[in-house]
């Protein structure tokens, strides 16, 4: 199972199938990262061969604060265990069709209209998007198509306190073809849609494929991002010094700058036990 099938097989199964009911939230928080402003999270599609009970029990031991881009069917069982989610999974036509393509905002914003209320609801603070393929498309009218096509769905957000975050993707080698693929382009359609209400998920490995520079990159662009991804490159594993990117200097640099959500590990682990990668990961964030 990879990101792309993952998501693609989301469903809205449990939409309005009694999702409303009240959670203790009380208790999700971490206490093991209470040396840096952010929030530790993971990505649960990296760990699809367990079970999501025994993941999350396993993720409170580490310290983790957050399970991410699950579908809402999968909220009340991390919820109801004293964490959260950081960031929903949204609609159901994944990474390759989104709001790029007007074809395509009718149902999108059906979609996200359902689970936007039911995320306030239970205290789950940002819904995933995404621009979707070029197919041909120039960038500016793609953007100019994201912008209104997602009018509607931000102006919904902002009633209900819910951040939509579009995630940045690299399209050299695993979303091919992708359009928000670079900062710049991203950081332009926060700007004109102009609300606190939208912003970027940065995914230090994808941008790091496509920009390099991260953390100056980081800097710069540090109001219109509000959730963080990592990963190694090449490949996409852990994070430790098997691969490029040196992660104490990235964490630091995002610490500095006084970020207080949430950095997400999103890699895949290669060692024989993937839970002991993730606490290194988790380690390695943890300045």
């Amino acid at each position: 199972m990879n990101r792309r099938k993952s998501i693609e097989a989301l469903t809205l199964t449990g939409i309005g199938m009694g999702l409303l009911d009240k959670c203790d939230l009380g208790n999700n928080t971490s206490t093991a990262n209470n040396n840096v402003n952010f929030k530790h999270s993971v990505c649960k599609w990296c760990y699809n061969d367990i079970p999501l009970e025994e993941f999350v029990d396993r993720c409170k031991d580490i310290g983790i604060s957050s399970v991410e881009l699950l579908n809402p069917d999968q909220w009340k069982t991390v919820l109801s265990r004293g964490l959260n989610c950081a960031v929903s999974n949204g609609g159901t036509l994944g990474i390759t069709k989104g709001f790029n393509n007007p074809d395509h905002h009718e149902q999108l914003f059906y979609e996200l209209s359902e689970i936007i209320p039911q995320a306030a609801e239970l205290g789950i603070p940002q819904i995933i998007c995404f621009s979707g393929n070029r197919n041909g498309m120039d960038d500016r009218t793609g953007l100019e198509n994201c912008a209104v096509g997602l009018d509607k769905v931000i102006k919904l957000a902002e009633r209900y306190n819910v951040t939509i975050v579009m995630e940045l993707l690299n399209s050299k080698i695993d979303h091919k073809d992708y359009m928000c693929d670079h900062t710049s382009w991203g950081a332009e359609l926060v700007e004109k849609l102009g609300s606190p209400n939208f912003k970027l998920l940065y995914d230090i490995y994808h941008m790091q494929i496509m920009e390099g520079d991260v953390i100056r990159t980081i800097r710069e662009n540090q109001n219109y991002i509000s959730h963080f991804h990592t990963g190694g490159v090449p490949g996409r594993n852990e994070i430790n010094n098997t691969q490029e990117l040196y992660y104490p200097a990235i964490i630091k640099a995002i610490t500095d700058l006084g970020f207080d959500g949430y950095v997400a590990q999103e890699f895949i682990p290669k060692g024989k036990d993937p839970l002991a990668s993730l606490k290194e990961g988790v380690d390695i964030c943890t300045i």
